[in-house]
């Protein structure tokens, strides 16, 4: 018989082999179920750090709710995947820390460190928006994913929102999509190879969390007047730069970008938009969310998919997933123990209760690579994302020999008993 003692060793013992499993770290997972389009591409990957300087900007932080607006320099550190030179030996790593800002972690992937791009060709740009706080490796799997299939990736440590540098929330509020939009601004600037290679006029934002609400901001969508004087938000006002209808707003208006992805985006739940503010979106959207997230609220994000009425757009659900659903890494093995920092362990920065990482990164590769290839390259994907809704009413009609059914309407993509808990749904501009 197992006494308590016993099953307590094997307990921890477990724990200590689940910890051990993810000691490597890695950011490229790819699961033997993962849908068709999360496979990595044909390309091998490059990354290359590099540091961007917005000169003399509203400096949030140090502006108090009376008096001067400060100003300073605003540097933004960007990682940046591209596809590399055929000859280029995959593997690399990354040298960050965890959420609670001090904890080394060093995690691995695919791409080469200032590898030598693939010349010759274009590839479309992608930029990547962390959440508060983040960092630009919180995203890494999709990051090092796409560029394998032919995209130039840019991940942004945005200033005053990273584990580092965690400061005030209005900084955030006010500079996250105008962040978005001086590093499209700089990599449509940079010479050489990389600059030669990259397509900055084909260009798409995905963000997560406060990312998501950048994006949609960049997108269109105007915030509310009411949003700009809370007081816990941005000082004197200064959140009016995103108000809707507003000429600063307006500016942000930019053709370069052809699609946008908000996951969990965050605002619509604290009334940063209302329906004047989410029909400015005209831009196709692809809205990712847990189904019971509790941060950004789901059904506040669902008011976004219904309200943006001026674009088609979809949204992907995991059924049971919280805030995390979809974006972030898997939790290093750094940050299973208590942080010295933060007095608890920091692991439910990226893990989800119900689901596993890498088969929600691997579900998000396959749906933004759809989508993207639709709306940068042109390509023909809409068999991935015409979809019956809920997939548990997806019906597997395949014959052995591969015969299709005339009553297979399973999710394209994905192998049998594999879409479960998922849910895709889409309105076209007008619905």
């Amino acid at each position: 018989m197992q006494t308590k003692t016993t099953a307590l060793a094997l307990s921890l013992m477990a724990g200590s082999a689940l910890a051990d499993g993810h000691a490597t770290n890695r950011v490229d997972g790819m699961r033997p179920d993962a849908p068709a389009l999360a496979a990595l591409g044909d390309y091998k990957v490059g990354v290359q750090t590099f540091s961007f300087t917005n000169p003399d900007q509203i400096d949030i932080v140090n502006t108090a709710a009376e008096g001067d607006i400060a100003r300073a320099d605003r540097t933004l550190d960007v990682e940046i995947w591209y596809p590399a030179d055929a000859t280029t030996q995959a593997g690399g790593i990354y040298e960050t820390v965890t959420r609670d800002g001090v904890t080394p972690v060093v995690l691995h992937g695919q791409a080469a460190r200032d590898a030598a791009p693939m010349t010759g060709e274009t590839y479309p740009l992608v930029i990547l928006s962390h959440g508060y706080p983040g960092n630009r490796f919180l995203m890494s799997h999709l990051g090092e994913n796409l560029a394998s299939k032919g995209y130039v990736v840019a991940s942004i440590d945005h200033t005053d929102s990273t584990y580092s540098d965690q400061a005030a929330f209005g900084s955030t509020l006010v500079n996250r999509p105008w962040d978005q939009r001086f590093v499209l601004d700089q990599i449509a600037a940079l010479d050489g190879d990389l600059g030669a290679m990259t397509d900055a006029d084909n260009a798409a934002v995905v963000g997560y969390s406060m990312g998501g609400y950048g994006a949609l901001i960049y997108a269109g969508a105007g915030v509310t007047e009411v949003s700009t004087t809370y007081e816990w938000g941005a000082p004197q006002g200064l959140l009016g730069r995103n108000l809707a209808g507003s000429e600063s707003h307006a500016a942000l208006n930019d053709d370069r970008v052809k699609a946008f992805v908000a996951i969990g985006p965050w605002g619509k739940n604290t009334g940063f938009w209302d329906d004047t503010g989410l029909a400015g979106i005209t831009k196709p959207l692809m809205l990712i969310a847990g189904g019971i997230d509790d941060v950004s609220i789901y059904d506040a994000i669902r008011e976004v998919f219904t309200g943006t009425v001026n674009t088609t757009r979809h949204l992907l659900t995991f059924d049971n997933a919280n805030h995390n659903a979809a974006a972030p890494i898997p939790a290093p093995a750094e940050s299973y123990g208590i942080s010295d920092t933060l007095g608890r362990s920091t692991f439910d920065h990226y893990s989800d209760a119900v689901w596993d990482n890498v088969r929600m990164n691997n579900i998000t590769q396959h749906f933004v690579t759809a989508y993207l290839d639709q709306h940068l390259k042109g390509a023909d994907t809409a068999d991935f994302l015409d979809l019956t809704p809920n997939a548990a009413d997806g019906v597997w009609d395949i014959a052995e020999d591969g015969t299709v059914g005339a009553d297979h309407t399973y999710w394209a993509g994905f192998a049998d008993r594999t879409a479960v808990g998922l849910r895709f749904e889409t309105l076209t501009q007008g619905e």
